[in-house]
């Protein structure tokens, strides 16, 4: 089967473009020509890669991209006119894997793509999360201990779902705080911690002693798993 990419851009001509060329080249295309589309289109087709333009009309690429990293693991690679440092870094801590600024070459892009697909393997045959007894299933957002279904908020599922993505990885209570709660949220980083602790009265077997999700002093926590 052809790797399956969703490109979203509200520029006809441009989509219009890399719709034949990835076609020409083997992919099977999917497009959106603006934010809400983009997230109804992932959703059914579930693409192996999603190309992003940022600056889109009523739903931009940013609040797109990170809708789509509290639900899947799919690949992001962002495209965007804007060259400042702080806009790819904005882009990345969003939960995107790569950046381009336009203009770009199409030879670029795809070597971009064929590296990303590189990276993420072979395409998961189900969308679930799993370590040792417990399982997150990203399209119902439920989750187990074993048989035993946990009752999760919204904010706890993403919050385990970030760190179950990223098993043995340090991440740091301000980027856990921008890929869950997003780059506009207010708070400050004891709400991560609070979180932290609710989840651990629900998937520790002692939470006071947790094997699961692990405190690195001075910077955040671990998913050890």
């Amino acid at each position: 089967m052809p790797e399956k990419i969703l490109l979203v851009d509200d520029e006809p001509t441009l989509l219009d473009t890399l719709a034949l060329n990835l076609r020409a080249s083997g992919y099977e295309v999917v497009t959106a020509r603006d934010g809400a589309a983009a997230l109804e289109v992932a959703r059914a087709e579930q693409p192996d890669l999603i190309v992003l333009d940022l600056m889109m009309p009523e739903i931009d690429g940013l609040t797109v991209c990170r809708s789509l990293r509290q639900v899947s693991e799919t690949p992001i690679l962002i495209l965007t006119a804007r060259t400042g440092e702080l806009d790819k870094i904005i882009g990345l801590e969003s939960g995107a894997d790569d950046y381009m600024t336009k203009p770009f070459s199409v030879g670029e892009l795809q070597a971009r793509l064929r590296a990303l697909l590189r990276r993420a393997g072979p395409r998961r045959s189900s969308d679930e999360i799993r370590s040792g007894d417990l399982a997150l299933n990203l399209v119902s957002r439920r989750a187990y201990v074993g048989s035993r279904e946990l009752v999760l908020s919204p904010k706890e599922f993403s919050l385990l779902a970030e760190l179950m993505r990223h098993q043995g990885a340090v991440l740091s209570r301000d980027l856990l705080l921008t890929r869950v709660w997003g780059y506009d949220f207010f708070g400050d980083s004891r709400t991560v911690d609070v979180h932290v602790r609710w989840l651990r009265e629900k998937i520790e077997e002692n939470p006071s002693q947790p094997v699961r999700i692990t405190t690195v002093r001075g910077i955040g926590y671990r998913f050890e798993g």
